[in-house]
């Protein structure tokens, strides 16, 4: 789930943590009965505090967001992750008292199969596999800044998640390279906690072991309404001789398009991973939108935006993450700062000990 930024919540009362809460808890209770003593589940995900001051406003959220992993046999997995996260702002939009919401999303709650080590089928809620970042940096372990980016919306309407069936697998594995592919299918559901679309889609990653280079393309097709084609392409590069990560993509949407790119570079030669430099990592990512249509309720900016990011993050021991950052947003409806601030902490252990 991208964090909160570009639209503020319905005001809620805690009640309505209450669903996500109890979907939680069923599914813990559904895979600890399923699993054996053999196969034992694992718990894991993170707690985060996340600050913001986006174009004056400032607000803040805790979060948590547990992951609950459990393989029932020797060909089934179950696995499921929840948000579950407050939200506070000044009562005036820029002044007066701190009032909050909290909001809780079941986020994947899906059943695997896994027919063979080349095939796996899917069935439940899972994150929609259009592009890269939904699949891969919306954790927010992971994601290197607090803001999805702004052409995440486009392909993973209308919540980032699908309720249906996804068949993924390999094609080609050859030791130059390996091809990919995922397949899927959504149907639309408005039940809480399991919003979504009813699409179908695709996505064909090639990765070349020798260069560490991936590139792929995304395909979604929106079936309900207005029906329209969503297409896209990604490219990941991680160079062998330096601690670079660079992450970038394209999607053209029925009203817009646009890109990222990304890059992160760890200090790590200054000492090693971790020494006192070394823990550093200073990011960047450069975006931006370019609108050809209106397109009301579609998440993404209303004119053409670009937008420059500049992080610092650093690494404590024991899973502990600082991450700050300064973004500059130029706009049509006009031009802000965002000055972001989170820490995170994650954490994986056993649901029980298994046999030895």
């Amino acid at each position: 789930m991208q964090s909160i930024k570009s639209a503020k919540p319905k005001q809620t009362s805690t009640s309505c943590l209450a669903p996500a809460f109890r979907w939680a808890a069923y599914a813990m209770l559904l895979f600890a009965s399923l699993a054996s003593a053999q196969n034992t589940p694992i718990i894991s995900g993170a707690l985060g505090f996340l600050d913001s001051k986006n174009t004056g406003i400032n607000f803040f959220q805790p979060v948590a967001a547990p992951v609950v992993v459990a393989p029932l046999g020797k060909h089934l997995l179950a696995e499921s992750r929840f948000d579950l996260r407050g939200f506070y702002e000044p009562k005036n939009g820029t002044s007066g008292p701190y009032q909050g919401s909290f909001i809780g999303s079941t986020q994947y709650l899906q059943l695997d199969y896994l027919a063979s080590d080349k095939m796996t089928f899917t069935a439940g809620r899972y994150l929609t596999p259009f592009g890269t970042y939904n699949e891969r940096l919306t954790a927010i372990w992971i994601q290197k800044f607090q803001d999805a980016p702004l052409i995440f919306p486009i392909g993973t309407r209308t919540t980032g998640s699908s309720d249906g069936a996804m068949v993924r697998g390999v094609l080609v594995a050859k030791p130059l390279f390996h091809i990919d592919y995922i397949g899927y299918f959504s149907v639309s559901s408005s039940v809480a906690q399991f919003q979504a679309a009813r699409a179908a889609g695709d996505r064909v990653d090639i990765y070349f072991p020798t260069k560490r280079l991936e590139i792929g393309t995304s395909y979604a097709r929106f079936l309900q309404g207005t029906q329209n084609n969503s297409t896209g392409v990604h490219l990941w590069w991680q160079p062998y001789r330096f601690p670079l990560d660079v992450r970038s993509e394209y999607a053209h949407g029925p009203h817009a398009a646009g890109y990222w790119v990304e890059a992160g570079y760890r200090l790590s030669q200054l000492g090693g991973p971790y020494s006192l430099f070394g823990r550093l990592e200073p990011v960047f990512r450069m975006q931006q939108v370019f609108r050809n249509s209106p397109g009301p309720g579609d998440g993404l900016p209303a004119a053409n935006t670009q937008q420059a990011d500049f992080g610092l993050d650093y690494h404590f021991p024991h899973e502990v993450r600082l991450n700050t950052s300064y973004s500059r947003k130029f706009s049509a409806t006009g031009n802000g700062n965002i000055w972001d601030v989170s820490l995170t902490y994650r954490f994986l252990f056993p649901m029980w000990r298994g046999h030895q």
